[in-house]
């Protein structure tokens, strides 16, 4: 049904991606993490991926973010996209921070 809000089934809010994720976060040498787009607006429907900020402690390669986004998916049973506070395009920057809901740090 379009436009309908859905939840994956073990996924139901922000709160239960905050709960399932800040260990791996905390383990991963995350400083501070925000879920944003359709999790964040509460919009979320089937097609719906998680989408993450996160800011590391110290210097991570791109291994590293991969290793992340692996972890989260496993625990939130669903697809995950982390991006960096730094690599934000400066043209949704505003827009992004203005909507995201802190998860970690």
């Amino acid at each position: 049904m379009s436009g309908e809000v859905w939840y994956h089934k073990n996924m139901n809010s922000v709160e239960d991606i905050k709960q399932r994720a800040n260990i791996i976060l905390r383990h991963a040498g995350v400083r501070r993490a925000a879920v944003f787009g359709s999790f964040a607006r509460g919009e979320a429907t089937s097609a719906s991926d998680i989408d993450l900020l996160v800011e590391f402690e110290g210097q991570k390669t791109l291994l590293d973010l991969a290793s992340l986004k692996t972890q989260l998916e496993q625990a939130l049973g669903m697809k995950v996209d982390v991006i960096t506070y730094q690599s934000l395009s400066p043209l949704l920057q505003d827009s992004i921070l203005r909507g995201q809901i802190s998860l970690y740090g």
